[in-house]
């Protein structure tokens, strides 16, 4: 009896730690885009036609995000005359059918299209565990020309811009109608800050300053926010790490980072549009369902990527590792970044050629999260960003 009572909390342990495992081993990896745009603001394409290009790509869920909007109601587009978008519109109503395109030709000889809502387009493409679409908006907010947006995902209501007196108090307020709407509603829904860098509108001490934001976009695809800053504006990627570094010492939960295409542009690709493909998020749930993505991603468990796949992360008390999908011929420089305790400066811990490294913590750690490089160029880039990435999210460190 003696030895058994011995052996029962080691027991114990291993019985916990086999259930930890077979719990991650039975959830699934879900890519998805949080940041579209279509014909219901200032998007160049129609939803269904995006929603297929998705879907096709093997994305399993997006958000369409338009500018201050809804899919809901009735909003007649109409096409411009440009022989490429004329073609779109050809190539449109050749695909869906008379049946399902209503449109008209008014007296100054312009088509105009009906736009499908959300009620009437997502059953379209949905399916269970396969494709998934949620009902999302970009609310876009100004303060002395400043633009502010952030997304919402999951939303019930169109949320108009908030208003304020400061950058500070625009996107608190903004974020505060989100979180009132999710607990009048009951329904998941996250607010999300994007493209900070975009027109330098947010900067790190706005950042800082936010109350219930747990996201914001650590890359985005648009061509016209510089994710890498410039010379006198630091990268967003560095203001990741510095927002956590005022986190943590405020004892606020971590800030983590998000991948997004913004896309509007669906005909021209290129460095001076913003296309779709460049940028998304890979997250580890249960099922495909917004319960358990946005679950997932409030307990960091999901990777921003703009091609880089990862096959297994594993986090516990103790150390982070990362196994790589290998591409054939390609290589893979993993990072592992963070901050020590006391430190107001980012810094690199370690870095390991390879498709799998781990990185073991220590007791002088406050948070560590791993970057992933390609030797792969990717395919359609923004900015000086040539190679495909992926970000991990950051761990806080409680060893004793």
């Amino acid at each position: 009896m003696k030895n058994l009572s011995y052996f029962l909390p080691f027991i114990a342990l291993l019985i916990i730690s086999c259930s930890e495992q077979e719990e991650t081993s039975q959830k699934k990896w879900y890519k998805g885009n949080l940041h579209t745009h279509s014909y219901w603001s200032d998007g160049d394409e129609f939803p269904e036609v995006i929603m297929d290009w998705y879907k096709s790509n093997d994305y399993q869920f997006v958000a369409l995000t338009d500018h201050n909007i809804l899919a809901e109601g009735e909003k007649w587009k109409v096409i411009s005359q440009d022989s490429i978008y004329m073609d779109a519109f050809d190539n449109y109503l050749k695909e869906y059918g008379e049946d399902w395109v209503n449109y008209k030709i008014d007296s100054l000889g312009r088509t105009q299209v009906k736009l499908k809502t959300f009620d009437e387009y997502h059953g379209r493409f949905e399916e269970e565990e396969n494709f998934l679409i949620m009902n999302s908006e970009e609310i876009s907010d100004y303060f002395e020309g400043k633009p502010l947006h952030m997304n919402a995902t999951n939303i019930r209501e169109k949320i108009e811009p908030q208003g304020g007196n400061s950058v500070v108090e625009v996107l608190q307020n903004n974020i505060d109608a989100v979180m009132k709407q999710r607990e009048e509603s009951g329904v998941p829904m996250i607010p999300h800050v994007n493209h900070p860098n975009f027109f330098y509108a947010i900067t790190l001490a706005d950042m800082i300053a936010l109350k219930n934001e747990r996201f914001f976009e650590v890359y985005n695809g648009h061509h016209m926010v510089n994710n890498s800053g410039d010379s006198i504006n630091m990268s967003t990627e560095e203001m990741w790490d510095k927002i956590n570094i005022a986190y943590i010492k405020k004892e606020m939960p971590l800030m983590y980072g998000l991948a997004t295409d913004d896309s509007h542009h669906y005909h021209v690709n290129g460095k001076e549009w913003s296309n779709s493909g460049r940028g998304w998020i890979v997250v580890r749930a249960d099922s495909l369902n917004p319960s358990s993505l946005i679950n997932a991603m409030e307990a960091g468990d999901f990777y921003a990527s703009t091609g880089v796949e990862i096959k297994d992360l594993k986090t516990d008390d103790k150390s982070i590792s990362v196994e790589i999908k290998q591409e054939a011929g390609e290589t893979y420089e993993i990072t592992f970044i963070g901050c020590k305790k006391g430190s107001e400066e980012p810094e690199e811990f370690m870095t390991i050629s390879g498709n799998q490294a781990k990185f073991e913590f220590t007791n002088d750690i406050s948070f560590v999260r791993c970057k992933i490089t390609s030797s792969k160029l990717h395919e359609n880039p923004i900015e000086e960003l040539i190679y495909e990435m992926a970000w991990t999210q950051p761990v806080q460190v409680t060893m004793n």
